[in-house]
């Protein structure tokens, strides 16, 4: 495996720590391993170098110390991981790529960025277009997912107007889009179109006419161009990604952004070089939300434990349990939560209180539970005369679905959708119907089918498998007209899912 580039100076050295997270992200979502990732991240990010330090010769040379029009360091260090990856394709290392990505290096979408200028894509020259300075504020706030704060000590700005300088960046870039748009060949027809989509776009009061929208949903160059225009809403990510990545986009600009909330952002582990981002500031343990959920769930069966000690057992159950052992031999603190009881269930095995449910430890059973085990059916004559089924409650659901509205425009949306399982999972997949018409355009993190308005997501091939309590997420874009409610009857391996409130 190549080894980095030596850094010549501190802003290389700089570059390596700042960027490295994103290029290695971006290349785990193009490959099949985490052995390929980096190859794939250390390839892209020694082409990207010699990228740069050519740029930089080259105006040397010219004696105008002017730059060279050209992308961001982030943006353009994903381009080399895309360049790179068509490399491996061509040269016979394609099964380390993702299948998807394999597809898309075939396609016409893959060709419109090595194609000719005018026909690349819109947010892509539009970026490229700006100054450095503005165009890295765009993207490390649009893109990373950045707090302002750490933009502005990242760029050197002053926190207090770095807000406002954003959002004079933001309609310089909507301006250099509707210049490279009205550039753009295009027929006669999507031409007529032109002033309206520049004239629409710009209010967020204004609507959309029929006749536009019908349009835009055939032509891709047309509604690439309105998301690219249209600053308003919360799209202008999903734009800025979506054109200058290319494949994955979407999915890259998910992942930052969770990272980005987690506190996650940073550079290279072992760069020599501190980005700053957490100056001050003792480094956040990296802890997912399957494991905030299972900590939930223990600290829950403990107490409810504690709660019910009292109504049943026997004495000698409650001695062992005081000394930290459960009436089976497992430890109070065992991940398998287990009652205190004298007697035990019809099937011979586990352990439960009379005449109250025994709770399904999912993380030590198999998932063939025997009916008496799930409803804590007791044999013992307190259970028969006390009537155990009677005092039985009904069982928990064994999933839990949050959907999640992240932005909304005038004729679409992007939504985040994250299940919690009880069980341990090999695969999945989620179904749901939509109320008002809504239509699933791209998603991430999953493949999708529409019939009418049910939706079924199935798992990508990088996340099948989920762990008893665990989560999985995906997310996507979505169009709509008159109404945008939230999706409803889910189901999980066509088992009912409870949506969370």
């Amino acid at each position: 495996m190549p080894d980095l580039p030596t850094p010549q100076n501190a802003a290389e050295a700089a570059l390596l720590s700042e960027c490295w997270d994103a290029v290695l992200s971006y290349a785990d979502l193009c490959t099949s391993g985490s052995a390929s990732a980096t190859q794939l991240a250390t390839e892209a990010f020694t082409h990207g170098i010699d990228e740069l330090r050519a740029a930089t010769a080259a105006s040397k040379s010219t004696g105008t110390g002017r730059r060279a029009l050209r992308l961001p360091r982030i943006p353009l260090l994903l381009a080399s991981v895309r360049t790179v990856a068509a490399a491996w394709e061509t040269s016979g290392l394609g099964h380390r790529l993702d299948p998807d990505l394999r597809l898309w290096l075939h396609s016409d979408k893959a060709a419109r960025y090595i194609g000719p200028p005018l026909h690349r894509p819109l947010a892509l020259r539009g970026l490229r277009d700006m100054q450095e300075p503005d165009a890295v504020l765009l993207w490390l706030a649009e893109v990373e997912s950045l707090p302002m704060s750490a933009v502005a000590r990242r760029l050197g700005l002053d926190p207090a107007a770095a807000s406002s300088e954003l959002a004079q960046v933001r309609a310089l870039f909507r301006d250099r889009c509707h210049r490279n748009h009205l550039d753009t060949p295009m027929d006669a027809y999507c031409r007529s179109y032109a002033r309206l989509l520049d004239a629409v776009t710009r209010s967020p009061s204004a609507e959309t006419p029929e006749d536009l929208s019908r349009h835009l949903a055939r032509c891709v160059e047309c509604a690439e161009a309105a998301a690219c225009l249209r600053l308003h809403g919360g799209g202008l990510p999903a734009a800025l990604s979506s054109g200058v990545i290319g494949w994955g986009g979407l999915a890259y600009l998910e992942r930052r952004r969770r990272a980005a909330e987690a506190g996650m952002i940073g550079g290279r582990t072992d760069a020599a070089v501190d980005t700053g981002l957490n100056e001050g500031k003792p480094v956040r343990p990296r802890i997912g939300r399957t494991g905030i959920l299972v900590t939930a769930v223990l600290v829950s069966a403990l107490a409810l434990t504690v709660s019910l000690m009292p109504f049943g057992g026997s004495k000698g159950g409650d001695a062992n349990a005081a000394q930290g052992e459960s009436t089976d031999g497992k430890s109070v603190a065992d991940p398998g939560p287990s009652f205190p009881s004298g007697s035990k269930t019809k099937s011979g095995s586990g352990s439960g209180t009379a005449g109250l449910p025994a709770v399904a430890d999912s993380t030590s059973r198999p998932a063939g539970n025997s009916d008496q085990e799930a409803q804590g059916e007791s044999s013992s004559p307190a259970g028969k005369q006390g009537g155990a089924k009677g005092s039985t409650k009904s069982a928990a659901p064994d999933c839990r679905v949050k959907y999640e509205i992240v932005s909304e425009w005038p004729d679409g949306f992007q939504a985040s959708v994250t299940v919690t399982s009880t069980k341990a999972l090999a695969t999945w997949s989620l179904g749901w119907t939509f109320k008002d018409g809504q239509h699933v355009g791209q998603m991430w993190d999953g493949t999708f089918t529409q019939d009418d308005s049910h939706v079924t997501a199935t798992a990508a091939d990088y996340n099948k498998t989920v762990a008893a309590n665990g989560t999985f997420t995906f997310g996507f874009l979505g169009s709509w007209t008159g109404s945008n409610s939230a999706a409803r009857n889910f189901t999980l391996n066509k088992a009912s899912c409870q949506a969370a409130g």
